[in-house]
């Protein structure tokens, strides 16, 4: 019977688990947390956006680091394969704006359980144990050694995440046991994480939250001065005592990937729905209506209260001046801060803080058919702890999916024939290229 040792609990080691012992593998899985599926379940704030019903180039295009790596295993198990999975183990789906998938019941508990039942209905053997290393002979794994027993194995599938919320487990272990084994992990940072500005403005108006704005991010080289805009969206940021947060930073952040070089600044639209003339005379409404107030006064109509006095900071212009006595040159300034506000970026907020990390087991030691180790025989990689990250809107989630099918589809065909039911060997997974690559559109 193939032994199989899945190394970690959370989303790309439960499918690998799964899809190893639903190809006839003996499976074991490693997990020192008491719940599978910890950091599943925070995801997407508790609701878990599990996937994005996008095509493939869409897919692909949504993963700035490493993305071509994962084309085979999207072609494998694509979006609507992970839709299907899902709703197959009783977890009806929804599809959100921007095509966002998520359960119907907005839990990530749901997700997780449904897996775990899975793993149990496959006869999966979950440990609580943390793998110590992973031992092998004339370079092909031959077992785990955990903190609590040894575990022989044919095929090993390490699935130990990132080092993004160590509270969930993600402690880096995996990148330790990849490197004791020969392997290459690159620098490690966050990705999809908060961002620390260079100053205090931010702080003023710490807790103010923005809906419906404009981002536009800047990068300078800092050796030819030339700048250059990186990345435009729009949607909603937090203002924060260390700099910016929010969903629309979080996005932004994973094009930001050269502190070591550049610098970066953000500008923010406050008002995206008005062009610059319409919003000219918006401000010259509002300045006629409150002719006989201060400068401060006139814009509530317009901005946040915590907002008013940054922005006039920055204009230049005294608070305390009437509004019918505002210059068109000062007029001006404002319009350009209200569609231009600027924030100086210093740098991220620690890896701990991020969704996900960037970094990992480079992908040129890894076969991106099988997930299978180039330098170690039967030694596999699945989710985060690939050097492969992703924007949001559940495109990291996919990845988890699609790389721990690939894995413990091929952990099962590697170890030797089991017979104890599950599905036939897929010994075919080298198929027909255009077929596969249907199964992404």
């Amino acid at each position: 019977m193939g032994q199989v040792v899945v190394i970690g609990g959370g989303a790309s080691g439960m499918m690998a688990a799964a899809t190893a012992a639903e190809y006839g593998a003996a499976v074991t899985l490693l997990e020192p947390n008491e719940r599978l599926g910890k950091k599943l379940n925070i995801t997407g704030k508790g609701r878990c956006n599990l996937t994005n019903d996008a095509d493939r180039e869409t897919l692909l295009a949504s993963i700035p680091r490493n993305g071509r790596f994962l084309y085979s295993a999207f072609s494998r198990f694509a979006p609507r394969d992970t839709m299907a999975f899902f709703e197959s183990l009783g977890v009806p789906l929804k599809v959100e704006r921007g095509r966002r998938v998520f359960p119907v019941s907005d839990r990530a508990f749901d997700v997780s359980a449904a897996l775990e039942r899975r793993l149990k209905a496959l006869r999966v053997k979950i440990v609580r144990d943390r793998a110590v290393s992973v031992e092998t002979d004339a370079d092909r794994v031959e077992g785990v050694t955990g903190e609590r027993g040894h575990y022989a194995a044919d095929a090993v599938i390490l699935a130990t995440g990132g080092v993004s919320y160590p509270a969930t487990g993600s402690t880096g272990e995996g990148h330790r046991i990849a490197r004791e084994l020969g392997h290459t992990v690159t620098p490690l940072r966050g990705s999809l994480v908060p961002l620390r500005e260079r100053g205090s403005r931010c702080a003023k108006m710490q807790g103010l939250t923005l809906r419906n704005v404009g981002l536009t991010v800047w990068e300078c080289d800092g050796g030819s001065q030339t700048e250059k805009r990186l990345y435009t969206s729009f949607g909603e940021l937090l203002f924060t005592h260390f700099g910016v947060s929010g969903p629309l930073i979080l996005s932004a952040s994973a094009h930001m990937r050269r502190f070591d070089a550049c610098r970066y600044r953000l500008e923010i639209d406050l008002k995206p729905a008005l062009d610059p003339d319409t919003l000219d005379k918006r401000l010259l409404s509002d300045f006629r209506k409150y002719a006989n107030q201060d400068l401060s006064n006139a814009l509530n109509d317009l901005l946040p209260r915590k907002l008013i006095p940054v922005i006039i900071e920055d204009s230049g212009i005294p608070p305390t001046v009437k509004a019918r006595d505002l210059t068109r040159v000062q007029r001006r300034e404002l319009l350009r801060l209200l569609k231009a506000f600027p924030v100086d970026i210093a740098g991220t907020r620690p890896v701990t803080e991020a969704v996900v990390t960037s970094g990992g087991v480079e992908v040129s030691e890894v076969n991106p058919k099988t997930m299978e180790s180039r330098r170690v025989r039967g030694l596999y990689f699945a989710g985060e702890l690939l050097d492969v990250d992703a924007y949001t809107g559940g495109y990291n989630l996919q990845i988890a999916w699609s790389t721990g099918y690939a894995a413990g589809l091929a952990a099962a065909n590697a170890a030797p024939l089991s017979h104890i039911g599950g599905k036939a060997r897929d010994i075919t997974y080298e198929r027909n290229h255009d077929e596969t690559l249907q199964r992404c559109d």
